[in-house]
């Protein structure tokens, strides 16, 4: 085991983001001390929060964060933030947002860039969430960028998925829409002083009234106003009441890492067949007059996509 993965383990700040930035940039390093670190994982409870933007994802996020450092334990938070269009890396706003925890010895946070990345989760953000647990946090908070459908991607890196909505919004429909009611576990309605909260909450209970999920669970909704931090030990209760919910059988807290894991797979071979395809058989040059032929119509994708493949030597 390296010095580096040791000292992970024993928790130094300096040593977690050194790793984590190992990862995000694709190095050899980070892939060696991942498979170092992946025996010690596997502790943490790993909550996504998702939701529209401007629901108040970050502050009820800080405020989560702080409940559970009452409560004496450690938490890691990995904030998912649009890509700056000149850099590609986060913007940094959630940080910004959480300063109260920013400074306590008990919690690390993290802003990750999106890179453009469809489900709005950087490509690294499981890693990181792995390199967290293993440092010793016992609950990890992803927060992700608010985009919409592809936000349904969250449910692929944590345990217990929280939908954040707010009232006046048509978010009911909007979460039809997205398929986030179906990833769902916990339902938050934010800024509850609002009106309109009982009209948002009835279409919930709707909508959740004629859906069934395969697991058994009905998903909880819980009212929250984070910037008067009421409301808060509801929510905490009922993600506690869903962890609950998968360790009376643990069949259920094993398909769901099981997914999990399986997503991670497809997505690292993705990643590893695409660079192998790229650094191998098709250079920069290639590749663009591939592009230039089939922006002309003088080719097809398809077609391109075969050549590519046959020069790999892979056969379908």
């Amino acid at each position: 085991m390296s010095l580096l993965s040791e000292k992970i383990l024993s928790g130094d700040k300096r040593s977690i983001g050194r790793a984590i930035s190992a990862v995000e940039d694709g190095r050899s390093d980070g892939t060696e001390l991942l498979k170092d670190i992946f025996p010690h994982t596997g502790k943490a409870l790993v909550i996504g929060i998702t939701g529209a933007p401007g629901a108040g994802k970050s502050t009820l996020v800080d405020r989560l964060a702080a409940h559970y450092r009452g409560a004496g334990e450690r938490v890691g938070i990995i904030a998912v933030d649009p890509s700056s269009p000149f850099t590609g890396g986060a913007l940094l706003g959630d940080r910004i947002r959480m300063q109260n925890m920013a400074t306590d010895p008990g919690v690390f946070i993290r802003s990750m860039a999106s890179r453009g990345h469809l489900g709005g989760l950087a490509r690294a953000t499981v890693d990181a969430v792995a390199i967290l647990d293993a440092a010793g946090y016992n609950k990890v908070i992803i927060e992700t960028v608010g985009v919409g459908q592809d936000e349904v991607d969250v449910v692929k890196a944590a345990d217990v998925t929280v939908v954040v909505l707010v009232p006046g919004m048509g978010d009911g429909v909007q979460a039809m829409k997205a398929g986030i009611m179906e990833i769902g576990d916990i339902f938050a309605i934010n800024k509850a002083d609002r009106d309109g909260v009982l009209r948002t909450e009835r279409e919930l209970e709707m909508l959740l009234s004629i859906s069934e999920r395969p697991d058994g669970w009905t998903p909880l909704i819980v009212k929250t106003v984070a910037t008067e931090d009421s409301g808060t030990p509801a929510l905490t209760a009922a993600i506690a009441q869903y962890q609950g919910f998968l360790d009376a059988d643990r069949s259920r807290s094993t398909d769901r890492r099981a997914t999990t894991a399986e997503h991670r797979i497809v997505e690292l071979l993705r990643d590893r067949l695409l660079k192998a395809a790229l650094s191998r058989v098709v250079n920069e040059t290639d590749l663009g007059e591939m592009a230039r032929a089939v922006a002309d119509r003088r080719r097809d994708p398809y077609s391109v996509v075969d050549e590519i493949i046959a020069k790999m030597g892979i056969s379908e």
